[in-house]
């Protein structure tokens, strides 16, 4: 019984400390930028898609795709889609992190 509650214990502290760190990440829209001008803008240009022409950045078309969110966005960098190449193996998680958050801003604010 003690070495079931250990366990249990043990996967607790484990899931909670991994919980806590995920919502500890910071956003960096300045690094989102930076890594959006070196990997994006060939195709995102102003936040259009010049491979998709109705698949744009633009929060109306972000929402039409269910791409509305930086989990959407995350999984969408990093697993690509069609012409879109998956970023995974090429961006860090906190690199893709903070692209998703400045394309969702870019997209909120209307600064595309």
């Amino acid at each position: 019984m003690r070495f079931l509650f250990s366990l249990f214990l043990s996967f607790f502290t484990v899931y909670t400390l991994t919980i806590r760190s995920s919502f500890a990440q910071e956003i960096d829209l300045d690094a989102g930028e930076q890594v959006f001008s070196q990997n994006c803008v060939a195709c995102h240009a102003g936040g259009n898609n010049s491979v998709s022409p109705l698949k744009t950045l633009k929060l109306d078309a972000l929402s039409t795709y269910s791409k509305d969110s930086i989990e959407a966005i995350k999984y969408q960098v990093e697993n690509g889609a069609g012409a879109m190449p998956a970023f995974a193996d090429r961006l860090s998680d906190e690199e893709i992190y903070n692209v998703a958050n400045f394309v969702l801003n870019q997209s909120k604010n209307n600064n595309w």
